[in-house]
């Protein structure tokens, strides 16, 4: 607004005083940890495609058969995004590795002349190699690297088992608080699956078994962890469901078989401790279980979790506007009303409870939550309550006789 008119005339001034739209963020790019003798170390390199992978870090021969066939596994399962950490070349007789790009004082980047050897840091032995070292930008390994992209919602390493490396994947996405953990269980195991271990209880984290069967070029077929299918899986649903579809009952492409045949009576010692079976259901291998590592009822289930991941991440982002502005009643309003027009359109599209939009949520800004107290703070606080949808996990039927004439009235 002006501050003061000199001539007689009409002026036009453009207010902005309207709610501004919340685009939810996306929830199918993948982050890998692997292993490959070809392409840059410790640095997160952006893949769309399987030919660009190969291009990049090479094929089956060149990387560690975890990272390769779960990258395949990935895009094959409708995966379209994801970015790759090759952590060292494999054990073994294997090519060099080509040293990651470090940056200058001036920021312009300069190649090592010698390949850099790779580090064991954090946990010993091969395992440091993967939980990785922040050394501020430029100097992140492992893990670390992941912290630099925040496009990541989906976290995994392939085939790596050990608690260590585990812990540390789900401590990340604890911390960061925008993206989910997919875990692999061991190979073999010994004696019955109620001796199979477990990850530590989180709510940010999934865990599968077994591992399934492929078919590798120069091997022949081959026992895999599952993990890079199950991302790829995720994405699919969340293009063609939405994230609030649990990514379950769904075929597992790719799969030719399974390492163990899991029964129903083994599915029910697995199921309530958080283990997602892989079995083979109605004429094809699939993803019967839709659980998190949580024993919190509130967070059970994974599409509830990535639900809520997705709504904090999408208000959280798009909400950076309201950073001081004028903290009074006409401002809450339009808080008030950018998240309700965006939850509103959650709910339309199936992901909330309800039959109205008062059911489904709430969303509440005003001089209760806004005290002069919490003002003189320089705060601003929304409450929001959700009530999202949960997978119809247990589906029962109750069947008795009725006699014989009998009917039904409405």
């Amino acid at each position: 607004m002006a501050t003061s008119y000199l001539s007689p005339g009409v002026y036009v001034e453009e207010v902005d005083r309207g709610s501004k739209p919340i685009e939810a963020v996306g929830t199918n790019t993948v982050g890998f940890l692997g292993e490959s003798a070809k392409g840059p170390l410790n640095e997160s390199v952006l893949i769309t495609n399987w030919s660009q992978f190969v291009k990049t870090f090479g094929d089956f021969k060149d990387c560690s058969e975890h990272l390769a066939h779960a990258v395949y596994g990935f895009f094959s399962n409708g995966g379209s995004r994801c970015f790759i950490v090759n952590v060292g070349a494999p054990e073994g007789p294997k090519a060099e590795v080509k040293p990651a790009a470090a940056a200058t004082a001036t920021g312009e980047k300069k190649e090592d002349k010698a390949p850099a050897a790779p580090v064991h840091v954090g946990g010993g032995g091969r395992d440091g190699l993967y939980i990785g070292r922040d050394g501020g930008p430029g100097a992140r390994t492992g893990l670390k690297c992941f912290d630099e992209i925040d496009e990541i919602a989906i976290i995994a390493a392939p085939g790596q088992v050990s608690p260590a490396v585990q812990d540390a994947l789900l401590s990340h996405a604890e911390t960061r608080k925008d993206r989910f953990a997919v875990l692999d269980s061991p190979e073999t195991i010994t004696g019955g699956v109620d001796k199979l271990p477990k990850p530590r209880d989180s709510k940010y984290g999934a865990y599968y078994f077994p591992w399934i069967q492929v078919y590798d070029p120069d091997k022949g077929n081959i026992f895999v962890p599952p993990s890079g299918h199950i991302t790829g899986v995720y994405s699919r649903t969340d293009s063609e469901r939405g994230v609030h579809k649990a990514p379950a009952n769904e075929i597992v492409r790719g799969a030719l078989g399974l390492k163990y045949n899991v029964s129903k009576g083994e599915q029910d010692l697995l199921n309530p401790k958080g283990i997602n079976a892989i079995r083979f259901m109605n004429g094809g291998i699939r993803i019967w279980g839709a659980r998190t590592l949580s024993s919190d009822p509130s967070w059970r289930y994974i599409n509830v979790r990535r639900l809520f991941i997705m709504v904090e991440s999408s208000i959280e982002r798009a909400t950076q506007w309201v950073v001081f502005e004028p903290n009074d009643q006409r401002l809450w309003k339009r808080v008030q009303r950018t998240i309700s027009s965006f939850l509103t359109l959650l709910w339309r599209n199936g992901a909330l409870m309800g039959t109205s939009p008062e059911q489904a949520f709430y969303v509440k800004c005003d001089d209760e939550t806004n005290p002069a107290e919490v003002i003189d703070a320089g705060q601003l606080v929304v409450e929001i309550g959700l009530a999202p949808v949960k997978p119809a996990e247990f589906v029962i039927f109750r069947i008795g006789q009725m006699a014989s004439g009998g009917g039904v009235e409405e």
